[in-house]
């Protein structure tokens, strides 16, 4: 059987990009492992921020679009859990957002785990996430963030849309999630959030980093995209299972971009039922291809078939430092 091996990135948007890095490398402390752009708009960056080794699973990354702000709702990605370890990180994390004026709310239970909700300055919706020290963590040496403290990675991802059934047709049927639980949801207790398992039990990030939940909420309208919401989730896939996903996504008739090569990995990308953006992306090869592990994110890097285009791409793009 086919499987998931987790979380693998969420792509967002900015139309702020130079304080988007400013907030998610010096407030929230996550490296910048891949300064780069869109590779189907080169006019503006694509930043992707993770852990201290860039791995599969930790990627927070931006588009940088001049669009409005989104107007939130349905049939979209509502909010990126970002795991912590432990109640003091929470604690410490609540203390350090209100000294930097964020949008921070409180530390709460919420599905069994202690959460910290936020907002970046755009209005993004993140939450911190307490998964009590569950699978590896790789600080980044250069953090202003405590090693102790520091975002471990992506998990849970929530999503919001006003019916589950066809929705759970493809988490179940194409992609095997697993649906494990149910909880009401936080802002809105008469609507249900619905927990799906990605990959196995014994998945390498078990628990919150390998979970996608639902909430179900009729009574919300539909999302407009813009900057401060979510693009895309992608989810990681072994690399030698690549084709084998492609030939599932046909064989069960649903349309998707095919196989498109993003050289840091591959990818597949498709809409569920209700309209979230999905993306399958193998997890290698990885930042480092292009870049000396060690120095990741200090320059504009292109994949080799932007790369005739280097002086004009770079004459289009605003400062970031």
């Amino acid at each position: 059987m086919l499987n998931l091996l987790g979380l693998h990135h969420v792509t967002a948007v900015s139309s702020s990009i130079r304080e988007n890095k400013r907030f998610y490398t010096e407030v929230l402390g996550m490296r910048l492992v891949k300064r780069s752009v869109n590779q189907d708009d080169t006019s503006a960056y694509h930043l992707f921020y993770a852990d201290g080794q860039a791995s599969a699973g930790t990627d927070l990354t931006f588009f940088d679009w001049n669009v409005p702000r989104e107007r939130r709702g349905n049939h979209a990605v509502s909010r990126t859990g970002l795991r912590v370890n432990g109640e003091a990180a929470l604690t410490w994390w609540k203390a350090h957002l209100q000294v930097q004026g964020v949008t921070v709310g409180e530390v709460l239970t919420q599905d069994g785990r202690l959460t910290l909700p936020l907002e970046d300055p755009e209005g993004q919706r993140l939450m911190l996430v307490d998964d009590g020290g569950a699978g590896e963590a790789h600080p980044w040496d250069a953090s202003p963030v405590p090693a102790e403290h520091q975002i471990r990675g992506l998990g849970p991802v929530m999503m919001s849309v006003p019916n589950l059934y066809p929705t759970d047709v493809i988490l179940q049927k194409l992609m095997n999630m697993t649906p494990v639980r149910t909880y009401p949801h936080p802002e809105q207790g008469s609507d249900t959030v619905h927990v799906y398992r990605i990959g196995t039990a014994d998945s390498p990030q078990a628990g919150p980093g390998n979970e996608l939940h639902v909430a179900v909420q009729p009574s919300l309208g539909v999302a407009q995209p813009g900057a401060g919401g979510v693009h895309h989730v992608a989810f990681n896939i072994p690399d030698l299972d690549y084709d084998a996903w492609s030939e599932r996504l046909q064989h069960l008739g649903v349309q998707s971009s095919g196989p498109v090569d993003r050289y840091y990995f591959r990818s597949l990308y498709f809409r569920e039922p209700n309209g979230v953006l999905f993306e399958l992306a193998t997890e290698g090869p990885g930042f480092a291809v292009d870049e000396d592990a060690a120095t990741l994110g200090q320059k504009v890097v292109l994949p080799p078939f932007l790369e005739s285009q280097r002086a004009q791409i770079l004459a289009g793009l605003k400062p970031l430092d």
